[in-house]
C-alpha cells in the first residue's frame, strides 16, 4: 500500500490499463427478498469495495468525431419524451450539482460525521420539490428525500454516499456519488411530474460507507422495504467514457482476543500464558491455510496489542481479520477454517480466545435486467464502453452488496481521468474528483442509471423481469 493509501471500505483499482486514455466525447465544462442479512457490531471496523475491471482504452467502442448511433434496438417499453426529460434535466442543472460537489468535496467529513453534507443535500432537495426527512430513521446524518406522483406506481431508489477518508478526504469520491444520486433523483422525478406518470423516486443518503456500514444500518431499519430496485454509481481510474458492472467480494471482518497472564520473562517465565505467542501460532497457522484456499480467495489481517515490553510475557493481543470471497457463501465456509487457527493458537499457549464479528459485508448482486438496460443506455444511446466482469472481479467489498441482496440493485463503476497510480483511497484520486472532467463523466453515469430506473417505473413487463431476475437469486 502506497504511503498515501488508508485503509477503508474501497480499495480501488490501482494499476493503470496500457495504451493512451482518450478525452471524453465532449469537452468538459463547469456547466454541463428470499435473502438474510447479518447485524451489525459497532465495535468492528468495516472493510471494502472494489477494483473494477474496466475495458481497455484499444476497445472499438470510441466515437469521436462521428456520430453517435441511433438508441433503437427493440423492445424500448417507454416514451422517449419521458427519457428526453430525464436527460434534459440533468443537463439542465449541472452546473448547479457542480457546485455542490465542490462544496461536499472542500469539507471534507468522516463516517457518521457528515453534518455539512447532509445539510446542504437536504437542502437542495427541497429546492427541488422534495419532501425531506432528515436525520433518518435514528441516524443523525441520514436523509430521505421523495417525490411521489399519482397512485399506485412503483418506488424507484437510489443512494447518495457522503463520507470521506481519514487524512486523504474525498479519495474515494463520494462527492460525486451524492451528486449522482442526487440527479438520477431529480431526472426521473422531473420526467414524472411533467409527463405525469404515477410512481415515487426516494433518494437516500447513506453515511459511513467508509468503515461503517451505515446501508446496512439503514436496510436493518427498514428504508429499501418498499423498493421496487435502487442504484447508485461509483467514480474509479479507467479508460475515458468507460464504465464497470462487475461484481464485488463479500466479507467478514474477525477480532480473536487472546488473554493470558503475565510474567517476568527471565526470572519466572514459566509464570506466564503468552498471549502473544497465541496470536503469532494462529498467524502462523493462517499463512499456512492460504496454500490451500482459492485464488480467488483473501485472508488478510494485522496483529496488535498493549502494555508490551521484551521482558514480560504479555497478557493480551489480538488479531483483526478480513476474509473476502467471490460470494458471501464462500466467505461462510472459510470462515471456520480461520477460526480454527484462532483456536490451535489458543490451544497452544493455554489462553482464553474472546471472538468479535462485524455485519458481514455482501457481494454485489448486479441484476441482470437492470445491468442489460445500463448497458444498452450507456453504450446506445451514448456511445460509451461497458465492461462485464466475472463473479468477484472487483478486488473488495462495499455495504451496497447487501442491499443488492434485499432489492434489485444496480451498482456500476464509471471511469474518471486519473494520474499514474492515482486510484482510489489515494490523496490523487481526490484531486481527480473535483475536476471539471470528473463531473462531466459522473453526469452521464447519473443519466444512465435515471433512465434504467425510469424503465422500471414506467414499464410493468421490465419491472416484473427485474424482480423475476432478483428472486431467481445470485447463483453461488
Amino acid at each position: 500500500m502506497s504511503e498515501d493509501s488508508v485503509s477503508g471500505c474501497f480499495t480501488f483499482l490501482r494499476r493503470r490499463r496500457p495504451g493512451p486514455v482518450r478525452r471524453a466525447l465532449e469537452p468538459a465544462t463547469e456547466a454541463s427478498s428470499p435473502h438474510t442479512h447479518s447485524h451489525a457490531d459497532d465495535s468492528i471496523a468495516y472493510t471494502g469495495c472494489c477494483d473494477f475491471s474496466l475495458p481497455s482504452s484499444d476497445q472499438k467502442l470510441w466515437l469521436e468525431g462521428k456520430e453517435l448511433p441511433a438508441y433503437s434496438w427493440g423492445g424500448y417499453a417507454f416514451d422517449e419524451a419521458a427519457t428526453r426529460t430525464v436527460e434534459e434535466t440533468i443537463e439542465g442543472i449541472s452546473g448547479e450539482l457542480r457546485k455542490l460537489s465542490l462544496k461536499i468535496h472542500d469539507r471534507p467529513e468522516l463516517a457518521f460525521q457528515e453534518r455539512y453534507a447532509h445539510d446542504v443535500l437536504t437542502e437542495f432537495m427541497e429546492s427541488h420539490g422534495f419532501k425531506v426527512v432528515r436525520h433518518y430513521l435514528g441516524l443523525e446524518t441520514a436523509w430521505l428525500a421523495t417525490i411521489s406522483v399519482g397512485s399506485g406506481g412503483r418506488t424507484l431508489g437510489f443512494n447518495s454516499e457522503m463520507d470521506a477518508l481519514p487524512g486523504i478526504g474525498h479519495a474515494c469520491g463520494h462527492n460525486l456519488i451524492a451528486i449522482g444520486g442526487v440527479a438520477a433523483a431529480i431526472g426521473v422525478a422531473t420526467a414524472l411530474k411533467k409527463h405525469n406518470l404515477p410512481g415515487t423516486v426516494s433518494l437516500i443518503g447513506t453515511p459511513a460507507e467508509e468503515g461503517g456500514g451505515g446501508k446496512i444500518i439503514l436496510l436493518n431499519k427498514g428504508a429499501y422495504k418498499d423498493f421496487a430496485a435502487c442504484l447508485m454509481i461509483h467514480p474509479v481510474p479507467g479508460p475515458a467514457n468507460s464504465t464497470g458492472l462487475g461484481s464485488s467480494l463479500a466479507v467478514q471482518r474477525l477480532e480473536a482476543e487472546f488473554a493470558g497472564h503475565t510474567a517476568h520473562a527471565s526470572a519466572a517465565p514459566w509464570e506466564g500464558r503468552n498471549a502473544l505467542d497465541a496470536a503469532f501460532v494462529s498467524y502462523t497457522a493462517i499463512s499456512a491455510l492460504r496454500q490451500q484456499v482459492k485464488p480467488t480467495h483473501r485472508i488478510h489481517g494485522i496483529v496488535g496489542g498493549r502494555d508490551w515490553a521484551a521482558n514480560i510475557i504479555p497478557d493480551y493481543a489480538k488479531l483483526s481479520y478480513g476474509i473476502r470471497a467471490p460470494t458471501h457463501k464462500e466467505v461462510g465456509a472459510l470462515e471456520p477454517r480461520v477460526k480454527a487457527c484462532f483456536e490451535a493458537g489458543a490451544h497452544a499457549t493455554n489462553t482464553k480466545l474472546t471472538y468479535n464479528a462485524g455485519t458481514a459485508l455482501y457481494d454485489l448482486f448486479q441484476n441482470d435486467a437492470l445491468s442489460s438496460e445500463y448497458r444498452r443506455t450507456w453504450e446506445g444511446r451514448y456511445g460509451r464502453a461497458v465492461a462485464t466482469g466475472p463473479s468477484g472481479s472487483l478486488g473488495g467489498s462495499t455495504d451496497f452488496g447487501n442491499i443488492s441482496y434485499a432489492v434489485p440493485g444496480l451498482h456500476p463503476a464509471y471511469a474518471i481521468p486519473t494520474v499514474e497510480n492515482g486510484g482510489n483511497h489515494t490523496r490523487s484520486f481526490a484531486d481527480s474528483a473535483a475536476t471539471p472532467e470528473a463531473h462531466t463523466a459522473t453526469i452521464y453515469a447519473s443519466k444512465g442509471i435515471a433512465l434504467a430506473g425510469l424503465r422500471v417505473l414506467l414499464d410493468k413487463d421490465f419491472a416484473d423481469k427485474v424482480m423475476e431476475d432478483f428472486k431467481a437469486g445470485k447463483p453461488q
